[in-house]
């Protein structure tokens, strides 16, 4: 058994470490982790390059946590599920081929919550827009969805056997996002966040951008 979860483990950070986000933007040549807020995430690529690079960027980065998650299933149960993409998601923040440059796991997390349950996946994903169409602050809604993982967690496994696997996991991840978030905590403190302007974000990407 111990072998099946070295296998979850190494795979599901491996896979973390393909960043969908250098991906795209290497397709219009340029390194996204040099513009805007410097991260490789799904909302860097949006501010960057537009609605349908960030779209790209987004599938990929859930699907490889999905992935994760579906492998470790298969070799250890819903435990494996759990280790698979929490581990996804700690080679997406901190990815050893990119220079430990990543992205802050949202994405990655919404993999994971996917492949537990659609219908929750879909869920807060709704609330991630929500609450960044209202505020203008896509960290403010992250942050939302994090602190209210673990709780969402623990109503819907209640009755679980493993509701505390469930929930240990659920806190953890909230954790690692927040944690991830810490800059645009200070920030938000501070006032001098940045908001989203939906107006100008690009339909697509300017053809000079290609280089």
């Amino acid at each position: 058994m111990v072998w099946r979860y070295a296998v979850i483990v190494v795979a599901g950070y491996l896979l973390g470490n393909i960043s969908m986000g250098l991906i795209v933007s290497e397709r219009y040549h340029m390194d996204i982790r040099e513009h805007g807020s410097g991260n490789a995430g799904t909302t860097n690529v949006l501010r960057t390059l537009g609605w349908l690079p960030s779209a790209l960027t987004l599938v990929g980065d859930v699907l490889k946590s999905f992935l994760a998650c579906m492998l470790g299933k298969w070799l250890a149960g819903e435990t494996g599920l759990l280790v698979g993409g929490f581990m996804t998601v700690i080679g997406h923040n901190w990815p050893v081929f990119s220079g430990f440059r990543g992205g802050k796991g949202m994405a990655a997390s919404l993999g994971i919550i996917f492949a537990l349950s659609w219908p929750m996946a879909l869920g807060f994903l709704a609330l991630e827009v929500l609450v960044a169409a209202l505020t203008g602050y896509v960290s403010v809604a992250s942050l939302t969805t994090a602190a209210a993982f673990p709780i969402v967690m623990g109503i819907v496994y209640r009755d679980s056997p493993d509701f505390w696997m469930y929930l240990i996991f659920a806190i953890l991840l909230a954790a690692a996002a927040i944690f991830s978030h810490r800059a645009n905590i200070r920030r938000l403190l501070s006032g001098t966040e940045n908001r989203l302007n939906f107006k100008k974000i690009k339909v697509k990407p300017d053809e000079k951008t290609k280089g």
